[in-house]
C-alpha cells in the first residue's frame, strides 16, 4: 500500500472516531423529554369579555343559543350598554329580537334587543314590508306542539270539493305556502324551558307567522276554504331549494361575493307562494276520487244527461249509466253525451 492511500485511511478513521465521540457526548448530555401541561389560553391584558354576535344578525332575528358568544374587548372601549360576562347571562337573551342590525363580531347592546313581552316586540320581529298573520290550529295540525318561534313551516290546506255533482266529494290536500317563519305560538314568543334547560313542549291553538301582504291575503282566504295544517321544515331545505333554483336559472347569482351572501340570506328568509304541490283522495286510497264529480240532471229516456259539460260519474254512488251506445259531441269547451237514436 502506498503512502498516499495509507494517509487517507488514517484520516478517515480519525474523522470517524471524532464523530462518534461527539455523538456520544450529545446523547449522554441531552435531558430526557418531560411531558408538560398545555399552557392555558391567557386573556389579553386590559380587556374585558363582552357579548358579541357570532354571525350577522339582521333586523327581526330571533336569538337562539348559537347566536352570541363572549369575546375579549379592550376595556377603554367597553360601554355601559354592552353585556359583560360578569354581569350577564346569555341564556336569558334567547328568544329576544334584534331591533337594529348587528354585524358579525360586534358587541351586542341592550338597546338593540327587544325582549318578549316588551312593547313593540312583535313589530320588531317583522322584517321590512312583512306582516304578522295568526292561523288557528289544533294539536294534530300543529305537529303536536313541536313548532316553536323562529322555526320555519309550510302551510297545508285540506278541503272537500263537491263540485255540485252527484258523486262523493273530492278530498284534496295541497301545500299552498312555504318557508313561513313562526313568530309566536298563542301569545308566547320564545321557547319555554325547565330548570335543567330542556325545552317544554306545550299545545297551542294559534300560530302567528310572518308573511308578505299578498301571502297574508291568501292565508285569510285559505282559512275560509278548509282546514290548515303546519308542516315543519328542515333547516337544510332552504339551501337545497336555492341550489335547484340556481341550476334552473330562476335565481341569478351576483359575481360580487358580498352581494352573493346577501342574496342567499334574503332568499332563505323569503316566504314562498308558488310551485304548490297537492294530493287527492285517489293518491291515498283506491276507493276515493281523483276528480271533481260532474253534475247529472234532466235524465233522458236513455239515462243520459243532455246538459252541456256534463259527464256521467261512473263507478260512484248516484251516477247514472247509459243503457246503450253513447256518442260524445264536442262544441268548443262543451261536451254533450248523446245516446244513439236520440236528438242533439
Amino acid at each position: 500500500m502506498d503512502a498516499r492511500k495509507l494517509i487517507l485511511l488514517v484520516g478517515a478513521l480519525v474523522v470517524a472516531a471524532i464523530t462518534a465521540f461527539m455523538a456520544r457526548n450529545l446523547m449522554s448530555g441531552a435531558p430526557a423529554p418531560q411531558a408538560g401541561a398545555v399552557p392555558a389560553a391567557v386573556q389579553p391584558q386590559n380587556t374585558t369579555e363582552v357579548l358579541v354576535a357570532k354571525r350577522e344578525l339582521p333586523v327581526g332575528t330571533i336569538l337562539d343559543a348559537q347566536s352570541l358568544e363572549f369575546r375579549p374587548w379592550p376595556k377603554e372601549l367597553v360601554e355601559g350598554a354592552y353585556y359583560v360576562r360578569s354581569e350577564s347571562d346569555p341564556a336569558k337573551l334567547v328568544g329576544t329580537v334584534v331591533r337594529f342590525p348587528i354585524p358579525a363580531g360586534q358587541p351586542v347592546t341592550q338597546g338593540a334587543l327587544v325582549k318578549p313581552g316588551d312593547r313593540g316586540f312583535l313589530a320588531a320581529a317583522l322584517g321590512a314590508g312583512m306582516r304578522a298573520v295568526t292561523v288557528p290550529v289544533s294539536t294534530q295540525s300543529a305537529v303536536a306542539g313541536f313548532v316553536f318561534p323562529g322555526d320555519r313551516i309550510d302551510l297545508i290546506l285540506t278541503q272537500s270539493v263537491s263540485g255540485g255533482g252527484d258523486g262523493p266529494a273530492l278530498k284534496a290536500s295541497e301545500t299552498v305556502l312555504r318557508n313561513l317563519r313562526v313568530l309566536a305560538t298563542d301569545q308566547k314568543t320564545d321557547k319555554q324551558t325547565d330548570d335543567k334547560g330542556n325545552t317544554i313542549v306545550n299545545t297551542y291553538s294559534t300560530v302567528t307567522v310572518e308573511a308578505t301582504p299578498k301571502i297574508a291575503e291568501k292565508i285569510a282566504v285559505a282559512q275560509t276554504i278548509g282546514t290548515l295544517s303546519l308542516s315543519l321544515r328542515s333547516i337544510a331545505d332552504n339551501q337545497g331549494e336555492l341550489e335547484d333554483a340556481i341550476a334552473n336559472g330562476d335565481v341569478e347569482v351576483p359575481s360580487d361575493p358580498k352581494k352573493e351572501k346577501e342574496m342567499i340570506a334574503k332568499v332563505a328568509r323569503a316566504p314562498q307562494d308558488g310551485a304548490t304541490t297537492f294530493a287527492t283522495g285517489a293518491d291515498v286510497s283506491r276507493f276515493q276520487r281523483s276528480t271533481v264529480p260532474a253534475k247529472l240532471h234532466d235524465m233522458g229516456p236513455a239515462g243520459v244527461s243532455g246538459a252541456p259539460g256534463a259527464a256521467p260519474a261512473q263507478g260512484y254512488p248516484g251516477a247514472a249509466t247509459p243503457r246503450g251506445p253513447v256518442v260524445t259531441i264536442v262544441r268548443g269547451n262543451a261536451e254533450t253525451a248523446v245516446a244513439l237514436g236520440g236528438r242533439n
